[in-house]
């Protein structure tokens, strides 16, 4: 509520009023008008769409495929590739920066969208452990059934198992698809021009500088990306909370 009122104060009103006080003018737009083009919205938009597009269909295709492979096959070492993805995510990614930036810098991948979807869809471990915990509720007769009448190994991955998993895709759609919309850290670090590969979370510090910062642009901003996140919650919100409920808890 503070930040709506907040983007409907300029800066006058923003600096002498409470952060309770409701604005003079309910219809004021100029901050959403100047946050939409300062900022470059619709740039940052864009980009954000086209990291996520390709983000998540790499995490749930490798990490389908992985959990797979973990999961309903047998082979030495299984066990230590387990552990091995799990101490991965006990270590924070922080202090893995240094070592993985010089990494992306010798690809030149650095300051480019492949290379930060690169980055995401590398470090998905929870994906992974989502789909192999599906992978257990679901029985290996459906398996054996299919490999009896002839199906390969990847027929049965893709037409047999794949559309079951259903509700766990959609968990991680969720999981994924909101850290990175809202992430800041890897996207101000990896996507260093902000005229070509702004995003939804580094526009917004457009209007932050050493001497002060725009807050009533801020909110307005603000606004602005919470709108398709409400949109696409209230369109989806059946399949969000079946997807939830049948995903995160084993059968």
């Amino acid at each position: 509520v503070t930040v709506l009122i907040a983007s409907l104060k300029n800066m006058r009103e923003f600096t002498y009023s409470g952060a309770l006080d409701f604005p003079e003018n309910w219809f004021y737009l100029e901050n959403y008008l100047v946050a939409w083009t300062k900022a470059k919205m619709p740039l940052a938009f864009w980009n954000t769409s086209l990291i996520l597009f390709f983000t998540l269909g790499g995490s749930i295709l490798t990490g389908t495929m992985i959990a797979y492979v973990l999961n309903r096959f047998t082979f030495r070492g299984r066990e230590l590739l387990k552990g091995a993805f799990l101490m991965a995510n006990l270590i924070p990614g922080v202090t893995m920066q240094v070592s993985t930036y010089r990494i992306m810098t010798s690809l030149g991948l650095v300051n480019s969208i492949p290379g930060i979807v690169l980055l995401y869809t590398g470090t998905d471990i929870i994906a992974i452990y989502i789909f192999l915990q599906f992978f257990s509720s679901i029985p290996t007769s459906l398996d054996e059934a299919a490999y009896i009448d002839g199906a390969s190994y990847f027929t049965i991955f893709f037409k047999v198992l794949f559309p079951l998993l259903k509700p766990a895709i959609v968990t991680v759609l969720i999981l994924k698809g909101v850290a990175i919309y809202k992430e800041y850290y890897l996207a101000n670090l990896y996507l260093q021009s902000k005229t070509r590969y702004v995003t939804i979370s580094t526009s917004l510090y457009t209007f932050t500088g050493e001497y002060g910062n725009q807050y009533n642009f801020i909110s307005a901003g603000v606004m602005i990306t919470i709108i398709p996140i409400l949109v696409t919650f209230l369109l989806l919100q059946r399949s969000i909370y079946s997807g939830i409920a049948q995903g995160a808890v084993k059968e």
